[in-house]
């Protein structure tokens, strides 16, 4: 199991999406981010699991689904990057991906 290293972008993403869900239902804000958790925990153990970001053309660069929602993140050495926690609607910005 490997380290995972949040950026400053996706503990924002977090707090931003947990924030608005919990306008409408605490109890699903915390659902949901207890499943982001457990999935980081998946890419810990398995950090080459998810797919390539289409947008990146990257092998090191992958993400995983939850819901509606893109989990990015960069395999490093010893250590998965947590790059953002996108929405699938929106457009990506290649720029949040550096």
């Amino acid at each position: 199991m490997v380290e995972v290293e949040w950026s400053a972008q996706a503990s924002q993403d977090l707090d931003s999406i947990v924030g608005s869900i919990a306008k409408d239902s605490p109890q699903y804000a915390r659902l949901f981010a207890a499943d982001i958790f457990r999935a980081l925990d998946r890419i810990a153990a398995f950090p080459n699991s998810g797919r390539v970001v289409p947008e990146s053309g990257n092998p090191a660069i992958r993400e995983v689904i939850m819901g509606s929602y893109r989990v990015m993140f960069r395999i490093g050495k010893g250590k998965i990057g947590l790059i953002t926690i996108h929405h699938g609607a929106r457009l990506l910005d290649p720029d949040k991906l550096r």
